[in-house]
């Protein structure tokens, strides 16, 4: 079944509540799978909700007992909520599926949506997700004074970035001039039909994050497409942009199934 198709579900005052969206990934991936329709990505806004994957480790969860929804998909914990555009790309691949390839490609259509507002993004090796990249570790800014060489989060495991203040929030990863992420990529396959998929922050409060260890990691933060531009961007503006990116990186992907190695024989 060839073609992509985008699926509106609802932004600002008609924002879809998680749960929702869930049930609705769960009906179209199940078409899907019988070939009843084709290949399809659902483009919303959510209230605000944590999300944890089921890599989520307890100590990375909001320590004021906030409601985290657990889902199936990989990945930590995150946060959805206004100003936040998130897509979940339904899509039948070839058997044994490539995983990676399919976030490699997500990640390109947002790293090209970045670069259409005059933002430029990338990867970080062995993270995934879009990356707005920091200064050199021996040019940032010292916190609270103090050398980076003394930085507790690269060396006290036990270091938590939710008890000690400003200085080191994800939410002011910018100010620090660290690595931050601006599209969490978190993904489900099964029956080799994909499930869940990215959330590109574009203007919301990035404070969001600081009740929690975003994806699980501590020495970096977040970032949006409005904080880093440093003007007012809307999901109104960027909706299309991300749809037009998505369409042709998924579109034209050369599909392929996953090489699988063999071991030689004894």
């Amino acid at each position: 079944m060839s073609g992509l198709r985008f699926v509106r579900m609802g932004f600002g005052a008609d924002a879809v509540e998680y749960r929702e969206a869930w049930d609705e990934q769960r009906r179209v991936h199940a078409a899907r799978f019988e070939d009843e329709i084709p290949d399809t990505v659902l483009l919303l806004e959510h209230p605000p909700v944590y999300t944890a994957g089921r890599r989520t480790a307890d100590n990375e969860r909001p320590l004021d007992g906030t409601p985290v929804v657990d889902v199936d998909r990989g990945g930590k914990i995150t946060w959805h909520g206004p100003g936040q555009l998130v897509g979940y790309p339904i899509q039948k691949l070839p058997r044994p599926v490539d995983v990676v390839a399919h976030v490699r490609r997500l990640e390109e259509a947002l790293i090209r949506t970045c670069a259409e507002f005059g933002l430029e993004t990338t990867r970080v090796e062995g993270r995934s997700g879009v990356w707005v990249l920091g200064d050199p570790v021996e040019t940032r800014p010292a916190i609270g004074g103090l050398s980076l060489d003394f930085d507790p989060r690269l060396t006290d495991e036990e270091f938590d970035p939710r008890m000690n203040g400003p200085e080191y929030a994800p939410s002011n990863a910018g100010q620090r001039r660290e690595d931050r992420k601006i599209a969490a990529i978190g993904i489900r396959v099964a029956k080799g039909v994909t499930m869940h998929g990215f959330a590109l922050n574009v203007n919301p409060d990035n404070k969001w994050f600081d009740r929690i260890i975003p994806c699980g990691i501590r020495d970096a933060g977040v970032a949006s497409l409005a904080g880093e531009l440093g003007r007012d961007v809307t999901i109104d503006e960027v909706l299309p942009v991300a749809e037009r990116h998505l369409r042709d990186v998924l579109e034209n992907a050369d599909l392929r199934p996953r090489v699988i190695e063999k071991t030689p024989a004894a």
